[in-house]
């Protein structure tokens, strides 16, 4: 972890090698125009992008457990998307923006939040209504619920943008792309990502549990119906966080609980915290990469996942195909 961070920092417009980074940050070093830089904008959006990634990962992992499927994934199945659209309420609609002003730390992440959980929970119960059953069936109702989230969100945006707002602020959610906090917002978002982190855990024997079966699970004890709104509730959260600091990153919550799986097994205790470790140690790489790769300007960072993420999903389709 420490590794990947600390090549992560040296990475950017201005690339920087091991020595020259250990020099920067000597002590002695603290009023050099580049020392200020990794403090005060490049630490901050490192340790974002980890915490970001994470986030992801474990939200991934849960998903999967939830569905019942390794191809569930955040993204896909509209939960990442919903929280978009609150994002995006949140900077258009006029009498949120004035809310925001007022408290601005918290209108992002209820709005995001809001919109993750609202747009799984319609997904499951779109499913129930249409008797689908299987989690192929609910994956794709989850696929359409992304698209319509998708039209809804860009609708929005060309209808309530003016001159007094910059699309670009939104776009930066639709493509992702890690916002750099204040020392402050960073120790709250980290706070929250440790404790939502610690609940994730907490779920680990249910899903394992869920695994077999909902039946199977029922006479193990399990209440199984307030269970998956439970950890669906958790898992929005921790998208909610994740895209009101990142956008709307795709496949980091596919790709990484696969690679983990494949090396620690299914259960969910481990492959929870692994997922989130893999998860920020990726994302803080692939940002990293994005403020290298075209200077001065940034790649948005949903692209580079999406360019890593199509070609592995096609990978697990072909996998499960021979199986």
């Amino acid at each position: 972890m420490l590794l990947s961070i600390g090549f992560a920092m040296m990475l950017g417009p201005e690339l920087l090698g091991p020595g020259r980074l250990l020099d920067l940050l000597r002590p002695a070093a603290g009023d050099h125009p580049l020392d200020r830089l990794l403090f005060e904008w490049r630490l901050p959006r490192v340790l974002t992008a980890f915490v970001v990634g994470g986030l992801l990962g474990a939200a991934g992992a849960i998903f999967q457990g939830i569905f019942r499927n390794p191809l569930a994934d955040p993204f896909l199945i509209g939960t990442a998307p919903g929280a978009a659209l609150g994002a995006t309420l949140a900077l258009l609609v006029p009498g949120l923006a004035l809310f925001q002003a007022v408290s601005p730390l918290l209108l992002l992440p209820i709005l995001s939040f809001v919109g993750a959980f609202g747009a799984t929970l319609a997904v499951l119960l779109l499913a129930r209504i249409a008797q689908v059953r299987d989690t192929a069936g609910l994956l794709l109702a989850g696929v359409a619920m992304a698209a319509f989230l998708g039209a809804l969100r860009s609708y929005l945006m060309l209808a309530l943008a003016d001159e007094t707002i910059s699309l670009q602020v939104v776009l930066s959610w639709t493509l992702g792309g890690i916002q750099t906090p204040f020392w402050r917002e960073l120790g709250y978002i980290a706070l929250a990502s440790l404790l939502l982190l610690v609940f994730a855990r907490r779920l680990a024997h249910g899903l394992d549990v869920l695994g077999l079966g909902d039946d199977v699970a029922r006479n193990m004890g399990l209440p199984v119906e307030r269970f998956v709104v439970v950890a669906t509730l958790l898992a929005s959260a921790l998208v909610a966080l994740a895209v009101t600091w990142g956008g709307t990153i795709g496949f980091v919550g596919l790709i990484v609980p696969h690679l983990v799986r494949w090396t620690l097994g299914p259960r969910h205790g481990p492959l929870i915290l692994a997922s989130a470790l893999v998860g920020g140690i990726l994302l803080a790489l692939l940002d990293g990469l994005a403020r290298s790769l075209l200077p001065p300007a940034e790649i948005p960072l949903g692209l580079l996942t999406a360019l890593i993420g199509a070609p592995f999903f096609m990978l697990i389709l072909a996998r499960r195909s021979r199986q």
